[in-house]
């Protein structure tokens, strides 16, 4: 299982969150800032599509640990919920092109 995590301590906003996400998961410079761009920089990590540092094999699963995650749920608890929505998003994305799920959001 592959592993990125970000400091829930240190998200205190959407720009605080997209840019822990940038360097955590190696998103492109052209990334965006947006829900819909960190979804579709996390639709194909199973290709080479070179839009985070994750390439993943076929059953493997990208595990993104929120550390601090009870202070990121107190601070923006609608972002936690927004990134808890698109990650179960993407996995059902994955499922209906006959994959595993790829992702695993983990808060400690």
């Amino acid at each position: 299982m592959a592993t990125a995590e970000l400091n829930g301590g240190a998200i205190t906003d959407f720009a605080s969150f997209h840019a822990a996400c940038k360097a955590a998961l190696g998103f492109p410079d052209t990334y965006s800032n947006t829900m819909d761009a960190w979804v579709d920089c996390l639709s194909y990590l199973r290709d080479d599509d070179s839009m985070s540092k994750f390439r993943l094999k076929p059953n493997e699963v990208l595990e993104i640990v929120i550390k601090d995650g009870a202070a990121m749920q107190a601070a923006v608890p609608d972002i936690l919920e927004e990134v808890t929505y698109c990650v179960a998003g993407l996995n059902e994305r994955y499922e209906d092109y006959g994959e595993k799920p790829a992702l695993k959001l983990t808060l400690r």
